[in-house]
C-alpha cells in the first residue's frame, strides 16, 4: 500500500478509509458524538453548582437552600453517568459492528487467495491481521475516534467558561498548558514507534507459536524442545522488552502531567486567594476552579492516551489493509455460471513455473474423455501434484490452455468449476468436528442417509459405527483420534457424497498399511466407476486398471499409454514397476 503509518504523523488518506466501515451505521456514530457533545456541557454543571452552595448556601449558612443543592447535585450527577452509559455503550457497540464487517471482509479475502499465497505466507501472520489486529481497530472506535472529539469538546468549553468567568485567574491557571502540550507531543511519538514493535513482535510470537504446535511431532521426534525453546525464548524476550518501552513511555509521561496539574492549582491558589483578600473573587470561584482544573487535565492526559490508541489503531490498520489490498486473488471473470460438465479434460502445451521461469511443468499436452482414468506416474517433484492442482485452478498456468469440455477453464465460473471437482489428497485434512459434518462440509444438500449409502459403498460405514457416537464422533483437530487409513477412508466417503465429474485421488495409498489399502482399493473402484478420474500413484498397484498412464518426469510426458503397452516398452514405467515388484518380494 502506498501510504504508510509508519512513514507520517497521522495518515488521514488511511484514517478516511477506515471511516468508510462507519458508512452503514452513521446514525449511531452521529448520536454517539451528539451525547458526547452534551457531556461537554454536563460536565461543567457540577463545579458551577459547588461554587454556588460554598459563596451562597454555605457563607450564609442556609441548610434548607445546601440540602436543595446537594439534591440537585446528585441529580446532574445520575443524568452525567447515564450519558456516560450510554456513550461508552454505544461506542463500543459501533466498534464491534464495524470490526466484525471487516473482519468478514478480510477472512474472504484470504478465503480466495491461491495456494501458491499461503506457500510463501506465514500461517501465523495472517491469523494475527484477522484477529488481534483488527481487534485494536475496535478500540480506535470505543476508546479512540469519539472519546476524543469528546475530550476536545470538553478541555474547550471549561477553558471558555474559565476564561468568561475569570480571565485573569484563568490565565495564571493555563500557564504549564504549553509545557504539557509539548510532553504529550513527544510522549505520542515515542509511544507510537512503542507500538508499532509490539506489534511486529506479536506477530512473529503467533507465527512462531502456530508452526511450532502444528510441527510438535517434528520438534519432539528429532529432539528439539530445547533448541526451539531457546528461539521462543529470544522472541518472547524481544516481545517484553518492546512493551516494556511502552511501559516506560508511560511512567515518565503520567507524573509530568501530575507534576504540571500540581503547578496549576498552585499558582491558581497563590493568585487566587490574593484576589479573595482584595475581593475581587469568591472563594466558591477559587473551589470551582480547583475542579476545572482536575477536569482540564484529566482530558488532556487521556488524550494522549487516546491519541496512542488511535495510532496503535491506524498501524493495525495499515496491516489489515495491506493484506486487504494484496492481489493474490484467483481472477473470477468465467462466464460460463450454469451447467453441468461432463468431465472431458484437455490440457493444450501447458508451461507452469511456481516462482519466475523455474518450469515445474514443460509443454504438457494430453486428453481424457469422460468416464476414463488416467494415471499419473514419476518420480517425486516430476510435476503430478502440479498437474492436478492446476485442474482446479488451484494454481494458475503461465502458457498454454486447459479444456473441459472444450471450454478453457478460465471460462468456467470458479465455483462451478470446483464444484464438479473432488479431491482426495495424501495429507488428508480433518476439522476439529464430529464425521458427519467432515463428510458434508454443512452442505444442506447432503443428507445423514446420504452418509450412511456413501459410508457403506466406500467400506467404512461398519468401523464408524463402532466409534462412540457414530456418526456425530468428533474427531478433534486434524483427525488425531482417527488412524491415517481411517481418516483417508472418511476423505473418500466426502468425495463420493458431493458427486463430482471429476474426482482426482494424490498418493491416497502411499502412506497407509496393507489392510487399509485393500480397503481404499476397493474405495477407489466406488469413487471412479462411471466418472472421469485422475490418479497420482507412487504404488504401482494402484493404477493397473487405468485406461491411459503418462509417465511423468522432470515435468514432461516421456510415456503414455496402458499398462500392459508400457510393460511391454520396457521403459521408464517398466524399470519403476519391476523395482517396486522386487521391492515387494523382499518384503514378504
Amino acid at each position: 500500500m502506498a501510504n504508510s503509518v509508519s512513514g507520517k504523523a497521522f495518515d488521514f488518506s488511511l484514517f478516511k478509509r477506515i471511516m468508510k466501515y462507519i458508512n452503514p451505521y452513521k446514525g449511531v456514530f452521529y448520536f454517539t458524538a451528539f451525547i458526547g457533545i452534551v457531556l461537554a456541557f454536563v460536565a461543567l454543571v457540577r463545579p458551577v453548582l459547588i461554587q454556588k452552595t460554598i459563596d451562597e448556601n454555605i457563607k450564609n449558612f442556609d441548610a434548607q437552600g445546601l440540602l436543595v443543592m446537594t439534591i440537585i447535585l446528585i441529580g446532574f450527577l445520575l443524568i452525567e453517568s447515564t450519558f456516560e452509559y450510554v456513550f461508552n455503550y454505544l461506542g463500543n457497540l459501533l466498534g464491534q459492528n464495524v470490526i466484525r464487517d471487516l473482519r468478514n471482509q478480510v477472512f474472504k479475502h484470504v478465503l480466495e487467495f491461491k495456494l501458491q499465497h499461503f506457500d510463501k505466507t506465514p500461517i501465523g501472520q495472517l491469523v494475527t491481521r484477522t484477529v488481534s489486529d483488527i481487534e485494536t481497530i475496535a478500540e480506535m472506535f470505543s476508546g479512540g475516534i469519539l472519546v476524543i472529539i469528546g475530550d476536545l469538546l470538553k478541555i474547550f468549553t471549561i477553558i471558555c467558561y474559565m476564561l468568561y468567568k475569570q480571565w485573569d485567574l484563568a490565565l495564571i491557571t493555563l500557564i504549564p498548558i504549553p509545557l504539557l502540550f509539548l510532553a504529550t507531543s513527544v510522549f505520542k511519538k515515542v509511544i507510537k514507534k512503542a507500538f508499532q514493535e509490539v506489534r511486529e513482535e506479536v506477530a512473529k510470537l503467533n507465527t512462531f507459536v502456530q508452526e511450532h504446535v502444528t510441527g510438535m511431532s517434528i520438534v519432539q521426534v528429532f529432539n528439539r524442545e530445547q533448541v526451539e525453546m531457546n528461539k521462543f525464548a529470544e522472541i518472547n524476550k524481544n516481545h517484553r522488552d518492546a512493551n516494556i518501552k511502552t511501559v516506560w513511555a508511560y511512567s515518565v509521561f503520567f507524573p509530568v502531567v501530575e507534576i504540571l496539574s500540581a503547578a496549576s492549582i498552585a499558582l491558581m491558589v497563590w493568585y487566587g486567594f490574593k484576589e479573595v483578600i482584595v475581593q475581587h473573587t469568591t472563594p466558591g470561584v477559587i473551589f470551582s476552579f480547583i475542579l476545572f482544573i482536575y477536569m482540564l487535565y484529566r482530558p488532556i492526559r487521556q488524550l494522549a492516551d487516546r491519541f496512542n490508541t488511535l495510532q496503535l489503531g491506524m498501524v493495525s490498520s495499515e496491516r489489515v489493509f495491506r493484506l486487504l489490498d494484496t492481489d493474490a486473488t484467483i481472477e473470477n471473470n468465467g462466464t460460463l455460471t450454469a451447467q453441468n460438465l461432463n468431465g472431458d479434460i484437455e490440457f493444450k502445451n501447458v508451461w507452469f513455473a511456481y516462482t519466475d521461469e523455474e518450469w515445474v511443468l514443460k509443454d504438457i499436452s494430453f486428453n481424457i474423455k469422460k468416464g476414463e482414468a488416467l494415471a499419473l506416474v514419476g518420480a517425486t517433484g516430476a510435476g503430478k501434484s502440479s498437474i492436478i492442482n492446476l485442474i482446479g485452478r488451484y494454481y494458475e498456468i503461465n502458457k498454454g490452455e486447459i479444456l473441459i469440455d472444450g471450454i478453457n477453464i478460465k471460462d468456467i465460473e470458479i465455483n462451478l468449476l470446483r464444484k464438479h471437482i473432488s479431491v482426495v489428497l495424501q495429507d488428508v485434512f480433518l476439522f476439529s468436528d464430529t464425521i458427519y459434518n467432515n463428510i458434508t462440509l454443512y452442505s444442506p444438500d447432503i443428507t445423514e442417509s446420504q452418509v450412511i449409502d456413501a459410508a457403506k459403498k466406500v467400506g467404512s460405514h461398519h468401523f464408524i459405527s463402532q466409534l462412540p457416537g457414530g456418526y456425530q464422533y468428533n474427531v478433534k483437530e486434524r483427525g488425531a483420534l482417527l488412524s491415517a487409513g481411517q481418516r483417508q477412508l472418511i476423505s473418500f466417503i466426502r468425495a463420493y457424497v458431493h458427486q463430482p465429474e471429476i474426482l482426482i485421488l494424490d498418493e491416497a495409498t502411499s502412506s497407509i498399511d496393507s489392510e487399509s489399502e485393500a480397503l481404499i482399493q476397493h474405495a477407489t473402484e466406488v469413487l471412479t466407476k462411471g466418472r472421469t478420474s485422475i490418479i497420482v500413484a507412487h504404488r504401482l498397484s494402484t493404477i493397473k486398471n487405468a485406461t491411459k498412464i503418462l509417465v511423468i518426469d522432470k515435468g514432461q510426458i516421456v510415456e503414455e499409454g496402458s499398462h500392459n503397452e508400457l510393460i511391454n516398452k520396457s521403459g521408464y514405467y517398466k524399470k519403476l514397476y519391476d523395482y517396486q515388484f522386487k521391492n515387494l518380494k523382499l518384503e514378504i
